[in-house]
């Protein structure tokens, strides 16, 4: 009988607790896939993750991981020799727990490269939520489906990390410490923008009227903050609908050089002649949800 999956913390099993093998991980649920990394599928969700260096394009920085999707290796060498593609089982489910925000269990193995992983055995790492996805060439010379994760557990002996902020005066970065990452957008820039579009979607021309005045929001093109690093700067930035800037962030669609809309919407995109955009963060967004 199939085990059941478990999203979250599983009682008995601290933050910090080291597995002897994959063997004893399987017991209770907490991962239940014996030989791939991921635990869960596109229609459940993932509930956990294995680090073990199966993949050279991870990125582990504790707080913040940069996870490779499954898929493309040749059995189980660490050699990729064809393309990860979303309709992998682990990819579409990390995607769903992406959008449900359901927790990935993160565990890390001896095998994996960082100065986190255990001397030896399997060891749990905490609670981390997927906050992004997008397509890459991976160091092999393939796609890769890169995820990012970062942790949401609440150990109060956990290393604190640092918070990246603006200044508007300067436009440097500011580095304040606390005990999660995240980014604090430059509402400023992105004010001017949407007020040079009075507050019209420039994918569907449409306006939320709130009782204080006009919504909309300013979405980036090329995100900002690692591992992506995209600018705040106005010609990285567009006008949208809520909707819209969901279906931009989750490549719905795109946007061609010469400003047609790629995937599931038709059109192209309205433009002031004083917004000019960087083609090189439209290409960026391109390539990350495979429109190149």
């Amino acid at each position: 009988m199939t085990k059941p999956i478990i999203f979250g913390e599983i009682k008995g099993i601290p933050e910090g607790y080291v597995f002897k093998d994959r063997r004893t991980m399987m017991k209770g649920s907490f991962h239940r896939n014996w030989a791939g990394g991921i635990d869960g599928t596109g229609k459940t969700g993932v509930a956990a993750i294995v680090l073990s260096g199966g993949y050279a394009d991870d990125e582990d920085l504790g707080d913040t991981i940069i996870y490779t999707g499954a898929g493309g290796n040749e059995g189980d060498s660490k050699k990729q020799t064809k393309d990860q593609d979303w309709h992998n089982r682990g990819n579409a489910g990390l995607l769903k727990s992406m959008d449900e925000g359901l927790p990935v269990r993160v565990i890390r193995g001896a095998k994996h490269k960082s100065l986190f992983s255990p001397k030896e055995g399997y060891k749990y790492a905490g609670l981390y939520s997927v906050i992004d996805a997008w397509e890459g060439i991976g160091k092999n010379g393939f796609k890769i489906c890169r995820f990012k994760l970062e942790y949401t557990g609440s150990n109060p002996q956990r290393q604190t990390t640092e918070d990246i902020e603006l200044d508007y005066s300067t436009k440097e970065k500011k580095r304040i410490e606390s005990v999660v990452l995240r980014i604090v957008r430059d509402t400023k820039i992105a004010r001017e923008v949407k007020q040079l579009y009075n507050y019209q979607c420039q994918i569907c021309d449409h306006t939320i009227v709130t009782k204080v005045g006009r919504y909309a929001e300013g979405a980036h093109i090329k995100p900002l903050g690692k591992p992506h690093n995209g600018d705040d700067n106005s010609n990285n930035l567009i006008c949208l609908c809520p909707n819209h800037h969901v279906m931009f962030d989750k490549g719905l669609f795109s946007i061609s050089d010469e400003f047609n809309l790629l995937g599931n919407i038709a059109g192209k995109l309205i433009l002031k002649d004083k917004h000019k955009i960087n083609l090189s963060n439209l290409a960026y967004h391109r390539l990350a949800h495979g429109y190149s």
